[in-house]
C-alpha cells in the first residue's frame, strides 16, 4: 500500500552547472501521484534542464532526486557521491516517459513499430503483447488508422501523438513533457494538448514545460514559475495568474498572450 503523503517525485536542493554557468541553483520540488505540475518561465530559466535531470539525460552536481523513494542517478558511498552504473541508469530512466520538442521517431519504422520498439527491446515483451499494447495507445491518441504509416506520412501533430503513445506505452510512473507543441504549426497544437489533457484527467502524474499559458491554467494542479535557475513562485493556477506576488512573475505574465 502506497503512503499518499510520500511524494512520487522529490527534488531537493538540486544544482546543475554547464562549466562555470550554474543553471539550476537549488531546486526543491515535490509531486504526488496524480499531480499535474507545469513549469513556466522565460527561456533560459532552467525548465528543460530540470526535466532532463529528472530523466537522467543530464548529470547534476548537487542535491538529490528521488522517484518512488529511490535515489535517482547517484548513491552515497563512504560519504562520497557515486554515479550509478549505466545499466542501473537505464533502468531508472525507464521509470519516466518523456515527450520532447522534436518527436524523435524512427523514420524507417511505422507508427506502430515506433510505439512497440521499446516494449519489445526494453521490456522484452512478445510480439503479440507488444502489438496489443501499441494498438491500445495508438487508439487512445486517435491514430489507430495510421498504425502502418511512417513518420514522413504524418503531420507534425500526428507525429507528436505517436511519440506520446510510445512513451506512455512503457507504463512510466511519471510523464515529462518538454514543450511538446513548440515545433508544431498553430493549427496542430490543439490536437496534442487534447491528448495531454485527457491523460491528466485519467490521473497520470505529469511534469510539463509549456508556453501555452491558457492550457497550463486549465490542466495544472500547480504552476511553478522559474527564473534564473530558481523557483520564484508556485501555487494553484488561478492564484498565480490572477495574483502574482513577485515582480518577475507579473512581468512574465504581462508578456504572454494569456
Amino acid at each position: 500500500m502506497t503512503d499518499s503523503n510520500v511524494p512520487l517525485l522529490s527534488i531537493n536542493d538540486l544544482h546543475k552547472s554547464f562549466g562555470a554557468v550554474e543553471v539550476l541553483k537549488g531546486i526543491d520540488l515535490a509531486l504526488h501521484r496524480g499531480d499535474v505540475v507545469t513549469l513556466i518561465g522565460s527561456s533560459g530559466s532552467g525548465k528543460t534542464t530540470l526535466l532532463r535531470c529528472v530523466n537522467l539525460l543530464e548529470d547534476f552536481q548537487g542535491g538529490s532526486i528521488r522517484l518512488a523513494g529511490e535515489a535517482i542517478g547517484y548513491r552515497e558511498e563512504g560519504g562520497r557521491r557515486q554515479r550509478l552504473p549505466e545499466r542501473e541508469i537505464a533502468r531508472q530512466r525507464s521509470l519516466t516517459g518523456m515527450a520532447f520538442q522534436q518527436f524523435n521517431l524512427f523514420p524507417h519504422l511505422t507508427a506502430l513499430e515506433n510505439v512497440t520498439l521499446g516494449l519489445r527491446k526494453v521490456k522484452k515483451l512478445g510480439k503479440d503483447e507488444a502489438i496489443a499494447i501499441g494498438e491500445q495507445w495508438l487508439r487512445r491518441v486517435g491514430l489507430i488508422e495510421r498504425r502502418d504509416y511512417h513518420p514522413g506520412q504524418l503531420s507534425g501533430g500526428q507525429q507528436q501523438r505517436v511519440a506520446i503513445a510510445r512513451a506512455i506505452a512503457m507504463n512510466p510512473s511519471l510523464m515529462l513533457f518538454d514543450e511538446p507543441t513548440s515545433a508544431l504549426d498553430p493549427e496542430l497544437v490543439g490536437e496534442v494538448l487534447a491528448v495531454i489533457k485527457d491523460l491528466a484527467q485519467d490521473g497520470m502524474t505529469m511534469l510539463l514545460v509549456t508556453h501555452e499559458m491558457r492550457f497550463a491554467h486549465e490542466v495544472s494542479d500547480r504552476i511553478v514559475f522559474m527564473s534564473q535557475g530558481r523557483i520564484e513562485e508556485q501555487g494553484p493556477p488561478r492564484e498565480l495568474f490572477e495574483r502574482p506576488r513577485s515582480t518577475r512573475l507579473a512581468e512574465f505574465l504581462g508578456r504572454t498572450s494569456f
